[in-house]
């Protein structure tokens, strides 16, 4: 079969031109055209928001001969043609003032040779707004605008106030227009990762629609389960043909690495296109989404914010949280959410709170092992070594080994942490328990004071329990007073007790005693 996916490919007239598989999403993007004036969609990185914004571009033009055996040409009837401006802030590095004033006027300048410029008209503001007023009066139709990634300057600029409050003043008087120029304007969609509040298009601009998280518009980004059995059952056959598993097998898969994705409390599971397009054209399975790029001010986030990791697989939020960054800044969990790394998994109707977890084994793999050297240290430097020779050494039952790999993981601990290093144990512990679990079955149960982890193998059971500046007798006389092993009574494989004992003076573990049964 040699079906062409449009991997990487934004642009609507050259996906169809080319013969690429397309998901018709056109009955969605005319109700959003036609529903409405203003939006803003927010949707991870690499989750198709410039295929829409393109697919609005060409439907807005007139391009008819884009949309035939779509949807759409059966629901528009009158084709009216518009100016559009469409902006892409996603093709520039923002590192100065200048980076962003640089293509505002180069996109200005195109728009301008079209439909003039006054001599009044000295900001970038000002210059937006005249194009806007000449483009409608001289068409005599209003236009349309289109902005990708809005946001790109914004996330660029995180960790530098002066750099982003520049970028802020800027984008203010700019999208400002949007206001300003209503009578001019048909429709506007913005689309970024995140929103950014205090920006005037969100503060001022009151009759704009935010439908991230509307159930009407859940899926005009991303494949649902329904489209992937619909318009992929082919792609989905050869995938099973080459791994040698049954269809459904092979359906099930792809569920547990890309599906997951919720934007709306019950709502329809969503796949991740670029990772799924790319399993198909490859025939293989792979973290393709999470090697796009992590960004390391997410990590940094959390070290600041003092994080515990472990609320990464059961986290709760409010529902504003989530639709804005900047209300609570040191906060990462609207990033984690927002950026894709953490979906909604249920909704607490009493406390009026969103459930939060990974969406998929993709990402929750990629973002763990993302996560390793960030927090633990690695003699090796190399993350994938030092997991595979850790699980090597469980599977083998070579406990020592293990431990004082383990152990390595906590040394140089920087002085930072020294105040809560209880925390920084923990979330060592997670990251490499996380991990484990995707080799070996784990049990991990925290407590105050204490973890209890239980790991299984093909040959081996564990069961550890770790103390903070105890001993390790007391660590295995818990496990024996608590009967902690009594479940795997009956099982063959061979159990294994380990008590493990950190110390504050120490920094990280101390030592561990294990028994053998």
């Amino acid at each position: 079969m040699n079906r062409l996916y449009p991997i990487g490919i934004q642009s609507f007239e050259e996906v169809r031109k080319g013969g690429y598989m397309y998901v018709d999403k056109t009955t969605l993007v005319y109700e959003l055209a036609n529903t409405g004036k203003y939006y803003f969609l927010s949707r991870p990185r690499r989750f198709g928001k410039s295929l829409l914004v393109s697919t609005l571009e060409a439907y807005f033009q007139g391009r008819k001969d884009l949309f035939a055996g779509l949807a759409m040409e059966r629901l528009e009837q009158k084709w009216a043609v518009h100016q559009v401006f469409h902006l892409d802030l996603n093709a520039q590095k923002y590192e100065s003032p200048q980076d962003l004033e640089g293509i505002l006027n180069d996109a200005l300048s195109k728009w301008e040779k079209l439909y003039g410029h006054e001599a009044s008209e000295t900001s970038l503001s000002l210059r937006f707004r005249g194009v806007v007023e000449r483009a409608a009066e001289k068409t005599g139709r209003k236009v349309v605008i289109l902005v990708d990634e809005y946001d790109k300057p914004l996330l660029q600029a995180i960790g530098n106030d002066a750099l982003q409050t520049d970028y802020r003043n800027t984008l203010k008087a700019f999208y400002g227009v949007l206001k300003s120029c209503d009578r001019y304007i048909r429709f506007a969609l913005l689309t970024g990762v995140t929103k950014f509040s205090k920006v005037s298009v969100f503060s001022d601009l009151n009759n704009l629609r935010d439908v991230s998280m509307t159930r009407d518009f859940e899926s005009v980004c991303g494949i649902s389960e329904k489209e992937l059995r619909t318009d992929f059952q082919e792609d989905v056959q050869a995938l099973a043909d080459v791994g040698k598993m049954t269809l459904e097998d092979a359906f099930l898969k792809l569920k547990e690495w890309y599906d997951g994705y919720h934007f709306v409390a019950n709502g329809t599971d969503i796949y991740n296109p670029f990772s799924l397009l790319n399993t198909f054209a490859s025939c293989e399975f792979g973290n393709y989404w999470f090697e796009t790029g992590t960004p390391t001010f997410l990590v940094e986030l959390l070290k600041k914010s003092h994080y515990d990791l472990r609320r990464l697989t059961d986290e709760v939020a409010m529902a504003d949280s989530l639709t804005g960054i900047d209300s609570v800044p040191d906060n990462p969990v609207p990033y984690l959410y927002q950026s894709g790394y953490l979906t909604i998994k249920g909704y607490n109707k009493e406390f009026q709170v969103y459930e939060l977890g990974f969406p998929n084994k993709e990402v929750a793999e990629g973002f763990t092992k993302f996560l390793l050297p960030s927090y633990a240290h690695l003699s090796s430097g190399n993350s994938a070594f030092e997991l595979m020779s850790f699980v090597k050494d469980v599977r083998e039952g070579n406990v020592d080994s293990f431990m004082r790999r383990l152990q390595s993981f906590f040394a140089d601990t920087p002085y930072e942490l020294a105040r809560d290093l209880e925390l920084h144990y923990q979330n060592v512990l997670f990251i490499v328990f996380k991990l484990m679990g995707f080799y070996t079955q784990v049990e991990y149960h925290t407590s105050q004071g204490r973890v209890d982890l239980v790991l299984k193998t093909d040959r081996y059971i564990y069961v550890m329990e770790f103390k903070l500046d105890g001993t390790v007798e007391e660590a295995l006389r818990q496990i024996e007073e608590k009967d902690y092993t009594r479940p795997f009574a009956s099982d063959s494989r061979r159990l294994v007790k380990v008590g493990v004992n950190f110390s504050n003076a120490v920094r990280g573990i101390e030592n561990w005693k294990f028994v053998t049964d």
